[in-house]
């Protein structure tokens, strides 16, 4: 039997200092083509990177620009077409932007971390945001 390829993928849990100022909040989207909320992420381009496939898909998806930060947990694992799949992961700050639905991204929502986590639809997803909330302990960022 022939070995797939893998599927490169990269994106990000983006996330703002909340309006209040106290906490953070966290970027989902909505993908009506798979009817779920996951983070910001998309397929690489030919010859792209994983760091600038990641600030494109923020950009192309949420409408956000974005500073990198750490890099989190890469997700392994099966695509819905049966093919393996890797996606590289950042943390990533929200820099300006605004939300335009498009054909891929139907909604936005920005949550806390909580609300988010129980709002994805994938475990591999709400892992991640476990691990940008210890990330951002790390740095001082929130308590």
């Amino acid at each position: 039997m022939e070995e797939l390829p893998i599927v490169l993928a990269a994106g990000c849990v983006l996330w703002r200092r909340s309006s209040g100022g106290e906490g953070i909040e966290l970027a989902l989207v909505y993908r009506p083509k798979w009817a779920d909320w996951s983070h910001p992420k998309g397929k690489r381009k030919p010859g792209e990177g994983a760091r600038e496939a990641a600030v494109r898909e923020v950009l192309e998806e949420t409408g956000m620009a974005c500073r990198l930060g750490t890099p989190l947990p890469t997700a392994h694992y099966v695509d819905a077409r049966g093919h393996p799949k890797e996606v590289r992961y950042w943390a990533a700050q929200a820099v300006g932007g605004a939300f335009v639905p498009n054909h891929e991204v139907s909604r936005l929502a920005w949550l806390p971390p909580g609300d988010a986590r129980d709002m994805l639809t994938h475990d591999r997803d709400k892992a991640l945001v476990t691990d940008l909330c210890a990330v951002l302990r790390g740095a001082g960022v929130v308590s």
